[in-house]
Order: structure tokens, then sequence, then C-alpha cells
């Protein structure tokens, strides 16, 4: 793995602090605020630890409630809500500051025979034809932040997840578009054999992308086009997992946005493996509010 990587990876290898309670560490990349994936993982993460290994997860929903500090830990406690015959519940606050930043919901399943059927996969460009994507320009708010030094820009320009915008990146868009786009992504290195880790990388990279879909018809002269013109932050976050998957293989991350109203952006989107088959769907709705309409 690169050291990109290997630091993600030892972010999601929370340390137990008793039962049912668990502590996570931020990278110090000069961010003003948590990243969302981040905590989602992490969350996941804790959820599982608690969970026989003959289950894995099948759904997760969740609600980014505070921005989280990366400065300083967070605690993750976890509720054992229910211990089925076939499925496994589990509730996780992650708390810092004496509050609760984030609130996570998610199930566990045996595996069983049933019924299959899926989508497929769309016919796009080729991952070794797209370019690998440049980082996301610094908002108006990153720029103004003192704390910013060049090496924490440097680290931020390092990625753990390889990014590859098909249809070119939402924040490099100078006109309107449909609400529609496919990335390409995979971990940026191999990663260990272990099925919760890349079911973590997979919930860490789903955050990079939704919400930036549902600004892509505003795109143009009315905002400036890198995500600067916009105030974002998650609120919700759900995930159904259908099929087992790498993270460090190629994964087409096919998004769309149907409805963006009262600062909300709402997008969903389908994940598809390596061999073409649907992996996983994502749904979120966020804050998309133009930063001169943003009230304090």
């Amino acid at each position: 793995m690169g050291d990109d990587l290997d630091r993600l990876v030892e972010l999601l290898d929370l340390e137990p602090l008793e039962v049912n309670l668990f502590r996570g560490t931020s990278p110090d990349d000069g961010r003003l605020r948590v990243f969302g994936g981040q905590v989602l993982a992490q969350a996941l993460v804790a959820a599982a630890r608690t969970v026989d290994d003959d289950r894995r997860i099948h759904s997760l929903h969740s609600y980014f409630l505070r921005p989280g500090d990366p400065a300083i830990p967070i605690v993750f406690e976890v509720d054992r809500i229910r211990d089925g015959r076939s499925f496994t519940t589990r509730r996780v606050v992650a708390v810092q500051h004496g509050e609760a930043i984030f609130n996570l919901q998610s199930s566990f399943q045996v595996d069983e025979p049933g019924p299959e059927h899926a989508d497929a996969m769309p016919v796009v460009a080729a991952p070794d034809t797209v370019s690998r994507s440049e980082p996301r320009p610094l908002t108006a708010a990153e720029r103004d932040n003192r704390e910013l030094d060049r090496a924490a820009l440097s680290a931020r320009a390092e990625r753990p997840i390889d990014v590859r915008f098909v249809q070119g990146a939402h924040w490099s868009t100078t006109a309107p578009r449909a609400p529609d786009q496919d990335v390409w992504m995979r971990a940026d290195g191999t990663l260990p054999d272990d099925p919760l880790v890349h079911t973590a990388v997979i919930a860490y990279a789903s955050d990079m992308v939704l919400l930036g879909t549902s600004t892509l018809p505003h795109r143009g002269d009315a905002l400036p086009s890198d995500d600067g013109g916009f105030m974002i932050a998650s609120i919700d976050h759900t995930m159904w997992f259908h099929r087992v998957c790498r993270a460090d293989e190629w994964l087409l991350f096919h998004c769309h946005s149907p409805s963006a109203t009262g600062a909300r952006g709402f997008s969903h989107g389908a994940v598809f493996g390596a061999d073409g088959q649907l992996c996983v769907t994502i749904a979120q709705e966020g804050l998309v509010r133009p930063v001169h309409g943003a009230r304090g």
C-alpha cells in the first residue's frame, strides 16, 4: 500500500476503550472539519466490531449532526440493539466535546440463498482511458484559514483513493449540465484481505462525489465553477450493500441527482464492481447553499 492508503487503514483500525466503546482519530491534513466519509467509515467499523464474523452489513442509515473537530479524537458508542437468528442491529453515536456529532443505524445479516437480479452496469469510458482527477480547489473559507500552511496543503493533495471523473469533475464544470456523473474509484494500493476493510473504504469513498452531482445544473455564470460557490455539508447518508466487492479494484459510481430544493441537494448512486455486478446503492441529502445566500 502507499503511505496515504496506509494512513487510511490505520484510521479505520479503531482503538477499543471498553466494551462497546471505541476511539478514532483524524488525519492532520489542514481540514476545517472532519471529512464525512471518515466518520461514516469509522462508525461502520465500530458497529462491525461488535457483530459475529458470520454476518456482514447489508444496510446503514446515518445523520451528520455537527461538524467534527479534526484536532481531537472521536469516541464511538455502540448500542447492541438486537441480536437475532438472521439479523443483527446496531446503533452508533460519535461523540466529541460531550456532544453527538454523528448517528448511525446499521443492520447485519448472515449469508442466505435467495432470488437474484440486478441492474446492468452502464457503458462508460474505461478507467484506464480517463485521467486521474486533480484535488478539488480550496473553498473561500479554506483559503482564508491561516492555519492551512504549505505542509497542510501538500498533505491535502495526497489521497488514498484514485478518483477519475468520466465526464469531468463537477467542480471544474463551467456551464450547467445534467445532474449525472460517472466516477471510477479504487483504493490507491492493495488492501488487506479483510472484507470489513474493503466495505469501510467503500463507505469512505461514497461521500466524495454524491453531493457534487446535485450542483451540476447550477454551474456557470450564476455561481463560481469551484465549490467555493456553495456551502456544502452532508445531512444524511444511506447505503445498501448487495454484493461483496473489493475496494482496491475499480468501482464505478453511477450518480444522479433527481432534486435540489430548499438549499438541499439529493443524490443517489449505484456502485458496480470490477466484474460489472451491482455491489452497493447509495442515497444522500446535503446542504447545498449558495455562499451569497448563506446565513449565520
